[in-house]
């Protein structure tokens, strides 16, 4: 990764882009996801320019950095890295820029003055959208809890975990082409599900969430070479929220013996504001303790977790949530394990941690951990009772980061509503 910005036009002395002390000229409320300590990176269009460009969320507005380029304020090799997706910005290097932004946001800086409006952007006036061009996308299964939670309720009378799960982050390769910004409709899935008579075809009657965060990959690497367990946070340029959609009738039927398909590659939402590994610094904590030991190729490296606080609601009812530090397998070490067998990795490809859950109801992560897989329904506080979802359920996910000294930052929302199956257009 090259790193960009020394010597910014009219850049001011260093400073810490997490200092708790920064303010901004630019009005945040307090508990808004987007202080200047966050300062995330997406892309955007308006209706004056639908062609999309690079922009940092800070409160309720948007920093355009194709308008702040114009005055010279910051100079990058090239202006297309400032538009269509982040994938060049990222492979650039986005810690300076980062820093840059923080300097000219914070409170005194008048070397905005020049540009329209300084810059800004309401939230309100753009449209969010996807931030990277995804080459590849990779779902883990990396909570512990959640894999001891289904394997409870598929094997009863087995233990939980598989004999392979404690010793390698287990995952599958899902579909790019499927992956969407928050606010994008969820259709209803048709395929094959189990019947008493034999196998049905139609609409999935056990849609279900996973909450879960996913990290893009801001590196690439060559075809038969491999990330190292001590250099794979450079390659990891920031994480969102992810809500990778299941059909788990479909799943059932279908995932025997080579695992999930079309119940798992129709949709997964995530949320349009990438946060950077930087901003996230000051939510480390210990990593989890792996016990065997895992081999070789995956000790080492940076081995913390990060503390972030996940949240399900569900047509505006919260219905669970759990904390990411629990999980198991560091994004380090899921890295470095797809890729070392010798695969390419891409910049903006995205990776999964699979459905985040805790031990406790309050803390599961998906609708069939909730019901029991479907055999104890639960009620919202509104009366409507749910085992999996139905049309026109309304789903959002939140994300927030909070420690003792750090201001509190978030990820926006990942959020989607569920749609009606396509009317059934084959002979079934």
């Amino acid at each position: 990764m090259s790193t960009p910005g020394h010597g910014w036009k009219g850049a001011r002395a260093v400073t810490n882009p997490n200092d708790p002390q920064l303010e901004s000229w630019v009005a945040v409320a307090q508990n808004n996801d987007f202080p200047i300590q966050n300062l995330p990176f997406g892309m955007f269009t308006t209706s004056l320019d639908p062609e999309p460009r690079v922009g940092v969320a800070i409160g309720e507005h948007v920093l355009d950095l194709v308008a702040v380029a114009s005055v010279g304020v910051m100079n990058f090799p090239s202006q297309t890295m400032l538009r269509g997706s982040l994938n060049e910005l990222f492979e650039f290097g986005v810690s300076a820029v980062r820093q840059r932004v923080s300097e000219l946001l914070t409170s005194g800086n008048e070397e905005l003055a020049g540009v329209a409006d300084r810059g800004l952007v309401s939230q309100s006036e753009v449209e969010l959208v996807l931030p990277f061009e995804i080459g590849d996308y990779v779902d883990f299964y990396s909570s512990e809890q959640h894999a001891r939670n289904l394997g409870r309720l598929f094997r009863p009378d087995d233990e939980p975990l598989m004999p392979n799960w404690k010793h390698l982050p287990v995952g599958y390769h899902g579909r790019a082409s499927t992956v969407t910004v928050s606010g994008t409709p969820v259709r209803r899935p048709l395929g094959q599900r189990a019947g008493a008579d034999g196998p049905t075809f139609g609409p999935s009657e056990r849609l279900d969430i996973e909450l879960e965060v996913g990290f893009f990959t801001s590196d690439a690497s060559a075809l038969g070479t491999s990330v190292g367990i001590d250099e794979a946070e450079s390659h990891i340029g920031g994480l969102v929220l992810v809500n990778d959609w299941s059909a788990r009738d479909l799943q059932a039927w279908e995932y025997q013996p080579l695992g999930p398909f079309l119940g798992k590659s129709f949709h997964t939402t995530i949320s349009p504001w990438v946060v950077t590994l930087d901003a996230l610094e000051p939510f480390r904590e210990p990593g989890p303790v792996q016990d065997p030991a895992p081999l070789g190729y995956l000790q080492g490296g940076d081995h913390r977790a990060l503390s972030i606080d996940l949240s399900v609601e569900l047509n505006g009812h919260r219905i669970g949530g759990t904390n990411f530090r629990d999980m198991y397998w560091t994004m380090a070490q899921q890295l470095t394990h797809a890729s070392s067998n010798g695969t390419a990795l891409q910049t903006g490809d995205l990776y999964a941690s699979g459905t985040v859950s805790g031990a406790e109801p309050a803390q599961y992560g998906s609708l069939i951990e909730m019901s029991g897989n479907g055999a104890e329904p639960f009620e919202l506080p509104d009366g409507t009772v749910r085992t999996f979802l139905a049309d026109s359920d309304s789903v959002v996910l939140r994300g927030t980061c909070s420690a003792a000294g750090a201001v509190t930052i978030g990820f926006g929302e990942c959020a989607g509503v569920i749609l009606p199956a396509r009317k059934l257009e084959m002979n079934t």
